[in-house]
């Protein structure tokens, strides 16, 4: 987090600023900063959803196929926001973010290691694909935002029942669009 904020002080910031902040080697961190950014207001400036969904997208894949570390794309990578924004609000998450690492443990531990981590992991890869249409309704890409944080710092953390916690936005979804139709 202090990382991230840090990245941030500039006037713009880059999505390689924001990977380069968590560190390439952990596939978790990385997915874990583009779902809680667009789990924030910042989902509401336009191509931020699709360009966060694109990286979840990307990382997630990575996750799923067990590479070594991780690549993006350097179209992706050269991308850039307002570092304000970015900075605000993750400032304002701070205390969020705090309360979840202390609420952590070892739980349900099965839903967090091989083999049901492919169940998170494969949501990830959806939820990274879906997030550019999902640009066309302002804020709705913040449920799936929500939900893969819940996911990433689940299997960061390695605590099942955020895992599990991660899945409910997802159910929540899917009554939505039963009862809609």
């Amino acid at each position: 987090m202090d990382s991230i904020v840090e990245a941030a002080e500039d006037k713009q910031i880059g999505i390689r600023d924001l990977v380069q902040s968590v560190g390439q080697a952990s596939f978790s961190p990385v997915l874990l900063v583009p779902a809680i950014a667009v789990a924030t207001p910042l989902s509401g400036i336009p191509m931020f959803s699709s360009l966060m969904g694109l990286l979840i997208f990307f990382v997630a894949l990575q996750m799923l196929l067990r590479r070594d570390h991780l690549w993006l794309p350097e179209w992706l990578l050269s991308r850039k926001a307002d570092g304000m924004r970015v900075r605000s609000a993750f400032e304002r998450l701070r205390p969020i973010l705090s309360w979840l690492d202390d609420h952590t443990q070892a739980r349900l531990e099965a839903f967090a290691h091989r083999p049901l981590i492919f169940v998170p992991q494969i949501l990830c890869v959806l939820s990274g694909l879906i997030m550019p249409f999902l640009e066309f309704v302002p804020f709705s890409s913040s449920l799936i935002g929500i939900a893969v944080s819940l996911l990433a710092f689940g299997m960061l953390a390695r605590d099942g029942l955020f895992v599990m916690l991660g899945l409910v936005p997802y159910v929540g979804a899917a009554w939505l669009i039963i009862r809609v139709t």
